[in-house]
Parts: structure tokens; sequence; C-alpha cells
């Protein structure tokens, strides 16, 4: 079978992908981990991604647009810049500074980094519909990128905390810049032809589409990735370090190095479930109505596993053993749920769209994905601050509740037979 043109370029644009989603992944513990430690509250904690959410909600509406009209290599060079820079700037942070000039500081580099990542982001997932073939293939290679590219993730969170037991702050951000320099410059220097170079006509205003099935979809996403984030950012790894440190300084690297553990498995295995997803939902010779009912179905299935783990959290009133085992193996349900959900939307937006509009319509769905996350963040901290860990899980059930309702209007545009 021969390759379709451009296939050494997109192999190539992964492959940095790849690179700059460790770094994320790695850079997020490091964060949240260190200045746990140096004693800030989970609204705090909150607030230092609070800027990197919002920048991603602003770069995905213009990235679209940006690379429509610049190319998908330049999005790329630009973002793994960009994450450079900010891992070089976040090394600067003095530990004598007061804490509200720490949390400005590191939101505004955060800020960058989530700038960063999402023009890098929109060149790899672009290049899939572009390069993909039509149909169940369609959904295979879409399925084994996003799949790919959130094990490398959950990779970085487990060398994050280990480099922040091992090595501190500093160094390992200092490291994660000079590794992902080389990276940009190799790419810069070998990469191969076959993307699109850019189209000097395309107007931003073409960014909102007029696909109502696109826009429910992108709803739908704000209410799914607020779910999962309104506990994995600040709320359980908080309740975890709470657990299982007892405060002396190899109780923190201890605790470091499960939490890490521990969220890095749970990506890994939601990246995994991710790239098998075509294989568990039998998705080959399912036509895309079925695809579209079958998210409405796996998202009403996620929503019993907040719901559930909020109640046995109300009932326990503080942590306790059985709880925590509760926890880890609920969340570990949710991971994989939350996959084949992740991966039924990341299918069906390249499959409502046109080879004309791939970046625009990725870039505006992308926009609605970070604002969800953005709204994740801020009550990861509020609700774990006012309610602990059952209002925490409580508002992650209500927001797939939301999600449900959204893609539901998908479904019934799209004629369903068999759900499941």
């Amino acid at each position: 079978m021969s390759r379709p043109a451009g296939f050494a370029a997109y192999v190539a644009v992964t492959a940095a992908y790849w690179a700059f989603m460790l770094t994320d992944g790695a850079l997020r513990m490091l964060v949240l981990l260190h200045f746990n430690s140096l004693g800030f509250s989970p609204v705090q904690l909150a607030y230092l991604f609070v800027l990197y959410e919002i920048a991603g909600v602003i770069t995905n509406l213009s990235a679209g647009w940006i690379a429509a009209r610049f190319g998908l290599t330049s999005t790329l060079y630009v973002g793994l810049g960009l994450q450079v820079v900010a891992l070089i700037a976040l090394a600067q942070l003095d530990p004598g500074w007061s804490v509200a000039a720490s949390v400005v500081f590191v939101m505004c580099v955060q800020g960058m980094s989530g700038v960063a990542k999402d023009l890098a982001k929109m060149s790899s997932k672009s290049a899939v519909k572009l390069l993909a073939p039509e149909g169940d293939g369609l959904f295979r290679w879409v399925a084994l990128l996003t799949g790919s590219k959130n094990a490398v993730k959950g990779l970085g969170f487990l060398l994050g905390a280990g480099a922040l037991a091992l090595f501190g702050f500093v160094p390992s951000v200092l490291g994660m810049a000079v590794m992902l320099g080389v990276i940009l410059l190799v790419v810069g220097m070998r990469m191969p032809p076959g993307l699109p170079v850019g189209r000097k006509g395309a107007k931003f205003r073409e960014v909102i589409s007029k696909n109502a099935r696109i826009n429910w979809l992108s709803l739908a996403r704000v209410f799914l990735f607020g779910a999962r984030d309104v506990w994995f950012v600040v709320g359980i790894p908080i309740y975890f370090y709470a657990v299982l440190s007892d405060g002396t300084p190899d109780g923190q690297r201890a605790a470091f190095f499960m939490i890490g553990t521990f969220m890095a498995l749970w990506v890994i295995l939601y990246g995994a479930v991710q790239a098998r997803a075509p294989a568990i939902l039998r998705s080959a010779g399912r036509s895309e109505a079925d695809l579209a009912a079958a998210a409405r179905f796996w998202v009403a299935t996620l929503f019993f596993v907040p719901a559930t783990l909020a109640i046995a959290a109300f009932l326990a009133g503080a942590p306790t053993l059985w709880l925590t085992g509760a926890v880890v193996i609920g969340l570990l349900i949710f991971g994989v749920l939350f996959a084949l959900n992740s991966s039924l939307h990341s299918y069906l937006i390249l499959a409502f769209t046109s080879a004309g509009r791939v970046t625009m319509d990725v870039g505006f769905y992308y926009m609605a994905n970070a604002a969800g996350r953005l709204i994740g963040t801020v009550l990861s901290g509020l609700t774990y601050q006012i309610g602990g860990l059952p209002l925490c899980l409580g508002t992650a059930a209500l927001m797939i509740a939301l999600s449900w309702l959204s893609i539901g209007r998908i479904s019934r545009e799209n004629a369903p037979s068999n759900p499941a």
C-alpha cells in the first residue's frame, strides 16, 4: 500500500508533538507539586493554570485561521519555540518573591505554555484529516494519534514528579528546555515537504462554524473536559498528597512519586484505550450516525462513575483507606470510559468537517476543549476548597450530564441503530 503524499512530514510533526506533550505533562506535575509543597492553597494552585487555559481558548479560536493562512509547519515551529521560552522563564522564579508575585509570574508563564501547546496541537490534529483515508481509516488514525499523545503525556507526569524529587524544580525545568530546543532545531532543519503551506485569502470570520453538528459537539466537549479537569487538575492530587505525605522531606518525595505514578498511569491508560477505541467500539463498517449515537450512550455510562464516588466520599466524611482505594479504582474506570468518549468526539469533529475547513473547525472545536479545561480548572480548586472531594466529584457528574444533553442533539439528527 503506497503512502499518501506528505506522510513523512506528518510523521515529523507527530514526533515533535509527542516530545512537546512529554514536557507539557512534566511541567504540569512540576508546577502543581512544587507549589503545593510550598503551602499554596487549592484555589491558588488552580490560579496557576487559569491563564494556561484562557490562552488555550484564545489560541484555538485563532490558530485555525493562523494555520490556514500561514501553514501547519509554521504553527508547529512557533509552538515549540514558545514552550522553550516558557520553560527558561519559569526557571527564573525567585523563591524570595511574595505569594502574589509568584502566582502572577507563573500564571503568565503558563499562559505562554498554553499558547505553545495549542499551536503545536493544531498542526498535528489537522494533518490527520488531510492525510488519513476516509471512513474507518480516519477513526483509526485519529485514535492512534490521540492515544499515543496521551500516553506520552502520562509519561511526562511521571517524569515531572520524578525529576522534582530527584533534581529539584529549576534543574528539571532547564533540562526540559534544552531537550525541546534540540528537537526544534532538528525538526526545523529536516522537515520533509508535503503539508499545506497556507492560503492567503483565509478570513478570520471563517473560524466560526455554521455547522450545527460541530457546534453541538463542541458544547458537549466543553462539559466533557470540564468534568475531567474538575477533579484532575487540583482536587485529586491534593487529596492524595494529604493522604500520602507525613510532612517530612522523605515523606514529601515519596508522595510526589506516588501521585506522579498514579497520574501517569491514568493518562497512559487513557491513551491506550483511545488508541484501541475503534476495535473496542467495533467501528469498522459503522456509519457516522451510529458513532454519533454511541457518543451519547458512552457519556451516559460515564456519568455513574463520579456520581457514585461523590456519594461514597460524602458518606465517608473523611479520608479513609477504603475510600482512597475506591477512588483509585473508580478513577481508572473513569479513564477507560472517558477515553472512549474523547475518541468518539475526536473522530466526529474530523468526520463532520471538510478538507477546506479542517483547520478552522478543528480550531473552533479545540477552543471549546480549552474552555472546558478552563472551567474545570477553576472549579477544581474552588470546589475542593469549599466542599472537599464530594463536591469536586459531584460537580464532575453534573458536567457529564450536561455533555449528555448536548451530544444528544447530534444523535437525534443522525438516526441511530446500535449505540453500544
